[in-house]
């Protein structure tokens, strides 16, 4: 896979590439200090995984990452930073990013890596240990005037609780299939790019900018 590295600090920017071209499987094929320079790499090398740092002077990464989600629909953005706020944590939920670990947990850089390059979306462990802090509230939220149906509000509830489509599908007593339907649905409905995003929606509907 081809990697492009953004972090304001050169040591840092460095040292990641020393970590992820250790992999035979991963190139660093440009590395950046802005987030101007993750836009027009970006437009240059057209990577597999854009992984970069939030907090940058000029243009942050979650405004560079979605200036880039606006031209790159398809774009993979695997955030990686110093902080664990709630806040750049939705924030980059929202935005569409793949995955956001803390710099920290330097071991889980390379899996997180090949994780969203296979297509899932990735939090290190204390992101993970914070999501249980958006479900406050969530029990009296009403999607009907989305076209959400009581089924498919079912369904919503279990992605909430985090549960993948097998354990919904035996919770509610569906087939895979009919989950994987009314999750398709459901995104569409909502305008929503994957079930991360669906439990952000409904833990905290405000910040997705969404009105019925």
């Amino acid at each position: 896979m081809r990697v492009i590295i953004i972090d304001d600090d050169r040591f840092i920017c460095a040292s990641l590439k020393t970590i992820l071209q250790a992999d035979p499987d991963i190139e660093v094929a440009a590395v950046g200090t802005s987030g101007e320079e993750a836009i027009r790499l970006y437009e240059e090398v057209r990577p597999d995984i854009l992984l970069m740092d939030i907090r940058m002077d000029g243009i942050g990464g979650i405004e560079a990452g979605e200036r880039i989600l606006q031209s790159h629909h398809g774009a993979k953005i695997l955030f990686l930073t110093t902080f664990s706020d709630n806040e750049y944590i939705v924030k980059a939920l929202r935005m569409g990013a793949k995955g956001y670990i803390i710099k920290q947990d330097a071991d889980a850089i390379t899996p997180a890596l090949k994780a969203v390059m296979s297509g899932q979306s990735v939090f290190g462990n204390e992101i993970a240990a914070k999501m249980p802090s958006f479900i406050d509230g969530a029990a009296d939220h009403d999607l009907s005037a989305f076209g959400i149906g009581e089924r498919e509000m079912e369904v919503i509830e279990q992605v909430a609780k985090g549960l993948n489509n097998k354990e919904i599908a035996d919770a509610l007593y569906l087939s895979e299939g009919t989950v994987r339907n009314h999750l398709t649905a459901i995104l569409e409905k909502l305008g929503l790019r994957d079930r991360t995003q669906l439990a952000v929606f409904y833990h905290r509907p405000h910040f997705c900018g969404k009105q019925p």
